[in-house]
């Protein structure tokens, strides 16, 4: 007698309190890698930018030309060690730990990117229908985050419009930002593909870009944490450690 699985349709929905799988091990792989090289590249980023804590637009950048950014005089340091990688000034080691952890962040990206694609990972997960692209939808949903209404039971397994913007968001702009500004001012690949540093619109537009997209991965940082604690930390963070996710109960709903 065959043991096939029953039709999808027939299969029965899994219900609030049920222990289900989550997250791939891929996904889980690339989030915590993600994480760590991000982590990394902020801290010595901000003693890059310690060395010269002034932005500018165009291609040329110095004491005597306008900066649309003053983090701190040139005589100050505008981040502490605390801040920083390593924690006394170096712009050398800076450098290099910046540059190391990039590199794994390319590679662990370019990975991810194309599972998600041949998968289809990222088509089911991220994809935003026409319903949800309405702003009543969009509306109603910052409506149920602000009422800290969160989703329960099966519904609980799919992102709503928000999440996939937000990640859609870091995945399609930030990161490919954050990247692509890096190479941009890089030396040698400026000699390489001049059309990278055109693209950006010179070498201290791209180093602001770079900045400016390093800024909107904090405040996606700030929110997602934020999230994680009213969802429940401990099942969200053992679902991306494990796979394994419990779905939240109805209140009121039997333990």
């Amino acid at each position: 007698m065959d043991q096939h699985l029953p039709p999808a349709d027939d299969r029965p929905q899994p219900h609030g309190g049920d222990l289900v799988r989550r997250h791939a091990l891929a996904t889980r792989l690339w989030h915590w890698t993600n994480a760590l090289c991000i982590l990394v590249m902020l801290m010595s980023g901000l003693m890059i930018l310690n060395a010269h804590p002034r932005l500018y637009w165009g291609h040329y950048g110095s004491d005597h030309d306008h900066a649309w950014l003053v983090l701190a005089a040139m005589e100050d340091i505008a981040f502490p060690g605390w801040m920083t990688i390593p924690s006394d000034y170096s712009l050398a080691d800076a450098r290099l730990w910046h540059f190391a952890f990039a590199w794994l962040l390319v590679l662990a990206f370019t990975g991810y990117l194309i599972w998600g694609l041949l998968r289809g990972h990222i088509a089911r997960r991220l994809h935003i229908t026409r319903a949800e692209w309405s702003p009543r939808h969009i509306l109603h949903d910052i409506g149920e985050h602000a009422r800290l209404r969160f989703p329960i039971g099966a519904a609980a397994l799919n992102y709503n419009v928000l999440q996939k913007l937000a990640y859609g968001g870091v995945l399609f702009v930030l990161i490919p930002a954050i990247i692509l500004s890096g190479l941009a001012m890089s030396p040698a690949l400026d000699a390489a593909w001049p059309w990278l540093v055109d693209l950006f619109g010179g070498r201290q537009s791209a180093r602001s870009v770079h900045f400016l997209a390093a800024g909107g991965l904090v405040l996606f940082f700030f929110a997602h944490i934020i999230m994680v604690v009213l969802a429940g930390p401990i099942n969200e963070v053992r679902s991306m450690l494990t796979g394994w996710y419990r779905l939240p109960r109805a209140k009121g709903d039997e333990a």
